[in-house]
């Protein structure tokens, strides 16, 4: 034992055990008032959600920007400046000819759907009761039940958006504050982008002078991976999803199906979630279209079938690739987790995350396989996950 030990410094063993003790205890705390700290975090997220928002757009137009610097404007000074401003301009231009053509439609299409709801119904109902007429149905009343069920739903959900359209065009505050956090996250974005390089370097610096330099080489390989897989799922769900919404409006204008660009639009923004998006985007424009035209409904259901086979035999694994490793029952465990913890976000990002955690842990299996001299042990399962450099 050392004598010239005072007797308040701990032992390392002493000292690990605290720490525990200390991480119990909080850990405990936190537990115990959990809605308070919720509460504080939410408001936390809230005010700095414009600066969040910023950083998503600075880090999927980040490769954007990086080609047209290493192919157009990297001789030429204040090239990355040059580089950010072409690629706003062209993203300001696309998202302008997509509003101008996609919003008054929709709208239109909005406006029609509830103006003559009630016509639209009466002709479901002639519809139903010309289909028992021709098959000799003689459960009317059950038939007639279900009939009046659904048109009630559906009428109920007509007046609520009705009463609930005034209320939220009337709320200029929210739209005002709305529009502040657009251009904060956008100007936040661009600063991102011009100062990327200095930012990254003062991370690195801060966290290689806290974290041990061994674990941190690991630690960068690992968000190395985790890029890697984020833009290559992100981007190509976007243009997968893109080519889909547009395919889905050509066919449904070739099928005489109503609302072709109602129809593209749910199709198109549903399809970005993984596995589940197909069937989420369907069951709305299937109700809509049955109260519209039931027989356009029915050619709907085929199209929609043929075209996700489509999208996910020939499409899908085009433009993606194996872009996540993850066999289709990870991707349905990280689709419902992430679902049901963070909702849409959830389920659009719960793949690739888990793809990161899966590529980290296999690693992990891998090293201490290796350790123990197990390495020629077969544990291949038809997986390959991308994997993090040591």
């Amino acid at each position: 034992m050392n004598e010239n030990k005072k007797w308040y410094q701990l032992s390392g063993t002493a000292l690990s055990n605290l720490i525990v003790v200390l991480i119990g205890i909080a850990f405990y705390l936190a537990l115990s008032n959990f809605g308070v700290i919720w509460s504080k975090i939410a408001v936390l997220l809230d005010i700095i959600s414009p600066f969040i928002a910023g950083f998503i757009i600075a880090y999927l137009l980040n490769a954007p920007v990086n080609f047209f610097y290493r192919k157009v404007y990297h001789r030429i000074k204040h090239g990355r400046g040059l580089s950010i401003l072409t690629v706003y301009i062209i993203a300001v231009l696309l998202l302008a000819v997509l509003i101008l053509a996609i919003v008054p439609s929709v709208v239109e299409s909005v406006q029609i759907l509830f103006t003559n709801m009630s016509d639209y119904l009466a002709n479901l109902n002639l519809f139903v009761q010309n289909l028992m007429d021709q098959f000799d149905v003689k459960n009317e009343e059950g038939i007639n039940d279900l009939l009046v069920t659904y048109q009630d739903v559906m009428q109920n959900v007509s007046e609520m958006l009705r009463t609930a359209l005034p209320r939220i065009l009337d709320i200029g505050m929210a739209v005002g504050n709305w529009f502040i956090a657009v251009i904060t996250a956008i100007i936040s974005s661009i600063y991102m982008l011009l100062s990327k390089k200095a930012h990254l370097r003062q991370v690195k610096r801060l966290t290689y002078a806290i974290v041990p330099k061994k674990r941190m080489d690991w630690f960068s390989a690992v968000l190395h991976n985790a890029n890697h897989i984020f833009l290559r799922f992100i981007n190509g769900k976007i243009i997968d999803s893109a080519i889909i919404g547009v395919l889905c409006f050509v066919l449904c204008v070739i099928l005489r199906i109503p609302f072709p660009v109602l129809v593209g639009v749910i199709i198109g923004v549903t399809n970005i979630i993984p596995f589940f998006g197909p069937f989420i985007g369907a069951i709305p424009c299937v109700m809509i279209l049955v109260i519209v035209n039931p027989w356009a409904a029915l050619r709907f259901l085929i199209m929609i079938v043929a075209l996700q086979q489509f999208d996910g035999n020939v499409l899908g694994p085009k433009i993606l690739g194996d872009s996540t490793g993850l066999s289709p029952l990870w991707v349905l465990v990280a689709i419902i987790v992430g679902g049901g913890l963070f909702g849409f976000i959830g389920m659009l990002l719960g793949v690739p995350v888990f793809a990161v955690i899966y590529a980290i842990v296999r690693d992990w299996v891998n090293r201490r396989l290796e350790k123990k001299g197990l390495s020629d042990i077969d544990t291949s399962d038809g997986e390959k996950p991308p994997k993090p450099h040591n």
